[in-house]
């Protein structure tokens, strides 16, 4: 039996377990974050698949016989595809696949500043019902310092857009992207742009550099990583300052020290009530050991 062959490495949300991958394109277009070190291999430059080529990936998919209810368009940045070409990727995914449920992908907000809401809607249409949004942050110097080439306002046009289109966004914030000196806005301002955008689902990594700090500090050169108290002290604060209505919130990632899991605003105060035990009283509750964590 033939198996599909990925550019390696692949990346996927971790609720995409059990989607089958379809590689429409590789790498990320925009690949400057100083903080992402997803698509640094020479092997990872941006690119995307030809029709035949995806139509053979499709033929592999379907010759396995194995069901495929989900399919997430990777890489990291499938959404920068024009319309014209998302809309031929969702047809043709429809057609070897008309049981499919829903179809998703990673989205930076960039990806979307020349596509209408209407044409948004019309890929909602042939099964794209949910984007993961890296938003990292809301604070504006955070953005500009982590070179993340998007600011608040472009951040909320997306969120804002894709919301109109009746696709759902998962989004991600960066817990300790601004360090000791930024902890407070970051936190603060990534909370006003979740207010203002209301996505409906939210989760929150922590930044680490399992490969150095060096080339994120050559732009942040005051940047001093929050050690685990202040990751929760920054946790607070976010969770303080979000007024969500509806929105299933998870800090459950490998990278998270401290799970929480809820919906916000229902359980805001059961998970504050979790964080402040984990800031006074750590021995009360279960924290990941170091040797646990990972990306």
């Amino acid at each position: 039996m033939h198996q599909i062959e990925y550019i390696e490495p692949v990346y996927r949300p971790p609720s995409e377990w059990k989607s089958l991958i379809l590689q429409v394109t590789n790498g990320c277009s925009w690949n400057h974050c100083t903080f992402c070190e997803m698509y640094q291999g020479q092997q990872k430059t941006f690119n995307h698949k030809s029709m035949e080529q995806l139509r053979h990936d499709l033929d592999i998919a379907k010759q396995s016989q194995m069901p495929v209810n989900r399919v997430f368009l990777a890489d990291g940045d499938a959404m920068t595809l024009s319309v014209r070409r998302l809309k031929g990727i969702l047809e043709l995914i429809n057609e070897y696949f008309p049981e499919v449920q829903r179809i998703s992908s990673y989205c930076l907000p960039r990806n979307l500043i020349n596509k209408t809401v209407d044409e948004l809607k019309e890929l909602r249409a042939l099964g794209l019902k949910l984007v993961y949004v890296g938003c990292e942050s809301g604070d504006d110097e955070v953005l500009e310092l982590v070179n993340k080439g998007e600011n608040y306002e472009s951040s909320l046009a997306a969120l804002l857009k894709i919301k109109a289109a009746g696709i759902k966004s998962s989004v991600m914030i960066l817990n300790g992207l601004g360090g000791e000196l930024l902890s407070q806005q970051h936190a603060i301002n990534s909370a006003r742009l979740m207010n203002a955008s209301q996505p409906e689902y939210l989760s929150t990594l922590v930044v680490s550099f399992p490969l150095g700090v060096d080339r994120f500090e050559q732009r942040f050169p005051k940047f001093v990583a929050l050690d685990q108290q202040q990751l929760f002290n920054e946790m607070r604060v976010l969770l303080e300052s979000l007024e969500l209505n509806k929105t299933i919130f998870r800090s459950d990632h490998a990278s998270n020290y401290l799970i929480l899991k809820g919906i916000l605003g229902r359980d805001k105060s059961k998970l504050l009530d979790k964080v402040n035990t984990a800031i006074h009283q750590p021995q009360r509750i279960h924290l990941r050991q170091e040797s646990q964590r990972g990306l």
